[in-house]
């Protein structure tokens, strides 16, 4: 236990050494302004497959963990962006969307470089090529998900007519759900801390971040929504028409803290276990 909190202090000490409170500004800043041109290509790419209502299911899925005080206004914006803009100008945009939304991943690795202390090698195109491919990948995975998201309904639909028994099992689905999301959000925060920063890492060594930063998020977003549900109203009347922004920024200033906060727990159990402290 005196390790654990040992590791805890460290890694706090060293979020402040690292100006982790100014680079988590950096990630939730660069993150929501990142958010609408990654739509823009979802919409566009889901349009190549032949189905753009896809894209507005994949906008639900994507915000469906987030504290509906927080992701209800941001999905009205959305999709307004969204429904307005005409096919060919989602065609035509579609590559500086894809370019613009790659900065949330560059503001990513800037933080995880810093909390590892590891300093940057590769050339800043191939970097930026990465972060596109990044993109790319999670478009497509998020469409593919979205997909079985929606195919999943038929699918038990017809599960339960060849084995009824099944059937009142239906009300437990949203549980299959939040789960999918928290292997999804597991999944992509793995391929952050093993890849997106400057040298080699291994996957246990990025476990307790990993771990730190779901229980964390989890927890916040919880605590977040509970505080909205209460206090909306101070953000409206502080705010006015940018209140929904502010709740967005706010939101994503803190899980971009926690995030860090991970990355930093890590490299403070590498240095330990290098010094002998711990084993």
């Amino acid at each position: 236990m005196r390790a654990v909190i040992a590791c805890l202090w460290e890694a706090y000490n060293r979020f402040l050494e690292d100006d982790g409170w100014a680079i988590a500004s950096h990630i939730a800043l660069s993150t929501l302004t990142s958010m609408f041109p990654f739509l823009i290509f979802l919409t566009a790419l889901a349009g190549f497959f032949g189905s753009k209502d896809l894209a507005d299911q994949a906008v639900n899925l994507l915000l469906e963990s987030w504290p509906r005080r927080v992701a209800d206004p941001l999905g009205v914006e959305i999709h307004s962006v969204l429904t307005q803009a005409n096919s060919g100008l989602l065609t035509v945009g579609a590559v500086l969307a894809l370019w613009f939304s790659s900065s949330g991943i560059e503001a990513l690795r800037v933080g995880l470089n810093r909390a590892y202390d590891t300093g940057e090698t590769r050339p800043w195109w191939l970097l930026r090529l990465e972060s596109i491919a990044y993109v790319l990948i999670g478009a497509v995975a998020l469409l593919a998900l979205t997909f079985l998201v929606v195919l999943a309904p038929v699918v038990w639909e017809v599960l339960a007519d060849h084995v009824p028994q099944v059937a009142p099992l239906w009300q437990f689905i949203f549980v299959v759900r939040y789960g999918v999301t928290a292997l999804v959000l597991t999944l992509a925060l793995v391929i952050a801390h093993k890849w997106l920063p400057a040298g080699q890492r291994s996957f246990a060594r990025i476990l307790p971040g990993v771990a730190l930063t779901l229980v964390l998020s989890l927890a916040f977003a919880v605590a977040f929504g509970t505080y909205l549900a209460q206090f909306a109203r101070n953000y409206v009347s502080t705010y006015a028409g940018l209140a929904s922004v502010m709740i967005a920024l706010v939101f994503l200033y803190a899980l971009a803290s926690i995030f860090v906060f991970g990355g930093e727990l890590n490299a403070a159990i590498a240095r330990r276990l290098k010094q002998g402290e711990i084993r």
